[in-house]
């Protein structure tokens, strides 16, 4: 079933949430408005008076009435080990290999025993054989150079790549919602 992209009464990006509780959403007259093509009908009970059964159409981005946030959900996303492997495409970042998630480890590129943190800017997936390889040392030291350089990632790509499912309507929407990035200039 696809999650429904929703956002406060001004357009705000929050979070996926169920297709349940968009219904509800809906049951409650809580749609201020909504973006994209019905992509659910979800049918009710029966009307005793009418004999009609009540249904629902669901549209891939919600937007709820009520007060928008203030200052909108915190953009940076929790580091936790799915949305790490995620961001990495489940690549070791030194051996360049994919693997299952079970296989793959968050390895601080500082290590922690050398004043690393446990940040986003710090942190790669790595599989056990080159977690192990490269040990309590830099990449540097260990003469295992990084495949690509760690990032914080925004809350919209990390939306993007929490949910397998994006409909079209919402991975439009969501691209609209990027950061910008500069241009690199050409060599």
């Amino acid at each position: 079933m696809p999650r429904v992209l929703s956002l406060d009464a001004h357009g705000r990006i929050l979070d996926w949430m169920h297709w349940q509780d968009a219904v509800c959403l809906y049951v409650r007259d809580a749609v201020a408005w909504t973006l994209g093509e019905p992509c659910m009908t979800v049918h009710g009970g029966i009307n005793r008076l009418s004999g009609l059964q009540s249904t629902v159409d669901l549209h891939p981005i919600v937007a709820a009435r009520g007060r928008a946030q203030g200052k909108g959900i915190d953009p940076t996303p929790a580091l936790t080990n799915t949305a790490l492997f995620a961001r990495d495409g489940n690549l070791c970042m030194y051996c360049g290999h994919e693997f299952r998630r079970q296989a793959l480890t968050r390895d601080h590129v500082v290590p922690v025993s050398r004043g690393g943190r446990d940040i986003w800017e710090n942190v790669v997936a790595a599989c056990c054989a080159c977690n192990s390889r490269k040990g309590g040392r830099t990449p540097q030291q260990a003469g295992m150079p990084l495949l690509a350089v760690p990032y914080r990632p925004s809350w919209v790509e990390h939306l993007i790549l929490s949910n397998r499912n994006i409909l079209a309507d919402q991975m439009a929407f969501l691209k609209n919602h990027l950061p910008r990035r500069p241009p690199r200039p050409a060599h």
